[in-house]
């Protein structure tokens, strides 16, 4: 029965991929979020909505206009809980404890702090994985939302892939400016970079066997369950890599770095979340300290809500013009719900910082649910293919914390390895964790119930895409090979080289997006 059943389901699937429209799914009409798309005399009229069923009665311009207007307040969001994010994240990563040898001279107790936190391992696990989380959780909210289909859901992949070339274009193309102009910033641990740039190279590689040499347009159980575990074999690696095991690491020696993730001149700041760029102010040091103090705490997030209210900093009551004050003040008041509700985080002086990571990523996968939906919307109004727009506008929003959280690192560190580690890893991570979860999620699922794999509807177009983005980022690769052998590091540089870089990068990110579009979108 259950054969049968699967074998009706994927004769229906079949008939429906042969449709002259771009995306169709029977369900319930009129309600939020499910996208129904009724045909009346060959013109496609969406009746989903998000809010309210007049928005059906708006006309498609102006729904569409409206819909990209929430997904771009979604964006400023994410860029917003970002800052907390990372804020969080550097006081995890500056955890220690306490740990007593004994002197074999003296024989004496000997007490000294020792980090937690292997620096290598951090860029990989918190940092690349909490910046990555936006398209984890995109990717994972479509496979729970197609979950009992024969075929995948198409904004998860397609995200990941966008998601990947705005990792490695833009981003670099960002960090590589950031520095003053003459000063550089390079990669101490060569070694360990060129261990995750392999397995970055790798993830794309191997998700192109899976589509097209090994099982074509199919993902089985056993595929889904062995991208899930290369992560594993990832940060194994890495870490051999970084602590120099033999037989298992490459024979380079690393280069001076900083003995604290954050450097002291850097720690004696305090972030303020500012959508228009990171900003620091002194503050006293107790308050970047762990603290027991109840009172302290309490102390401390009440002032995250006062700040949160506060539509005029002191910087912007300097400003002589009043024209720049009032629209200083304006988009403050835009920024006031995201502020307010991203104060309920709590202080970083907590648990290490750890309530603050979760709630950070507690929100990051809020606001991407809301952008999956938003997403759903504007194919359904528009007739774009959800490929296209998964990546190109909505790989961009979600890729957005990565791109501040390795133009923050690039400013505040004294070396550009967890700048271009976060653009490295995230890579790896979406391949092995944003698509293999999912994935595993939905072949666990048809294997038990159908004894069915997943197909992949799009799969020409999506290997394709990791075609051009294998081809392009080779090209990325070796600018930054250049750089090292003439300039002496990855970032910084004299001005001139270091947009010429910047603009370069970018050329590749549109040749990215321009021949994926037109090959999703069966032009080419």
């Amino acid at each position: 029965m259950q054969a049968c059943f699967a074998s009706v389901r994927l004769s229906l699937s079949s008939s429906l991929d042969s449709l002259p429209i771009f995306s169709v799914s029977f369900r319930r009409a009129g309600t939020p979020g499910d996208i129904s798309r009724s045909h009346m005399m060959g013109h496609g009229v969406c009746e989903s909505y998000l809010l309210f069923p007049g928005e059906t009665a708006l006309g498609d311009a102006f729904r569409t206009f409206l819909y990209f207007l929430g997904l771009a307040y979604c964006f400023i969001g994410l860029s917003a809980i970002t800052a907390r994010f990372f804020s969080s994240m550097e006081n995890v990563v500056k955890q220690t404890r306490e740990v007593v040898e004994i002197d074999p001279q003296t024989n004496s107790k000997v007490v000294r702090q020792e980090k937690v936190w292997n620096y290598t391992i951090a860029d990989i696990t918190l940092l690349a994985f909490g910046t990555s989380f936006p398209q984890i959780s995109l990717a994972t909210i479509d496979a729970l939302r197609n979950l009992g289909e024969l075929y995948a859901g198409g904004l998860g992949p397609g995200t990941l892939v966008g998601s990947a070339a705005f990792d490695l274009f833009p981003i670099h193309a960002v960090c590589v400016v950031v520095p003053k102009s003459g000063e550089l910033k390079k990669i101490s641990d060569l070694a360990v970079w060129a261990v995750e740039l392999f397995w970055s190279f790798w993830a794309y590689i191997w998700l192109y066997i899976i589509l097209k040499v090994w099982t074509p347009d199919i993902v089985t159980l056993w595929e889904a369950l062995l991208t899930v575990l290369q992560f594993g074999l990832l940060l194994v690696h890495a870490y051999a890599q970084d602590k120099r095991w033999p037989y298992l690491s490459i024979p380079l020696a690393r280069g001076e770095r900083p003995e604290e993730w954050v450097p002291e001149e850097a720690a004696s700041y305090k972030h303020v979340d500012n959508v228009d760029g990171p900003m620091y102010h002194n503050v006293p040091a107790s308050d970047l300290a762990e603290s027991s103090n109840e009172l302290h705490v309490l102390a401390l997030w009440k002032e995250q809500f006062v700040d949160a209210l506060m539509l005029e900093s002191a910087e912007t009551k300097k400003l002589y013009s009043i024209y720049v004050r009032a629209l200083r003040m304006l988009w403050q008041s835009l920024l006031a719900p995201w502020r307010l509700m991203f104060a309920l985080v709590p202080p970083c002086q907590i648990a290490h910082g750890w309530f603050a990571f979760i709630c950070s990523l507690t929100f990051i996968s809020g606001i991407a649910y809301v952008v999956t939906k938003l997403t759903d919307l504007i194919s359904c109004v528009t007739g774009i293919n959800a490929y296209v727009i998964a990546f190109t506008a909505l790989a961009t929003g979600t890729s957005w914390p990565d791109l501040v959280a390795s133009k923050i690192a690039a400013e505040r560190q004294t070396t550009a390895d967890s700048a271009i580690a976060n653009i490295t890893c995230s890579n790896s991570v979406n391949i092995y964790v944003g698509i293999g979860v999912p994935w595993l999620i939905n072949t666990a699922y048809n294997f038990i119930m159908y004894r069915e794999p997943l197909r992949i509807q799009n799969a020409a177009g999506l290997s394709f895409s990791l075609i051009v983005f294998f081809s392009t980022s080779v090209g990325c690769i070796s600018v930054l090979v250049l750089r090292r052998l003439t300039l002496g590091a990855e970032l910084g540089g004299p001005k001139p080289w270091a947009w010429l870089t910047s603009v370069y990068l970018m050329l590749l990110w549109v040749i990215f997006l321009v021949l994926s579009s037109l090959k999703v979108s069966g032009i080419i």
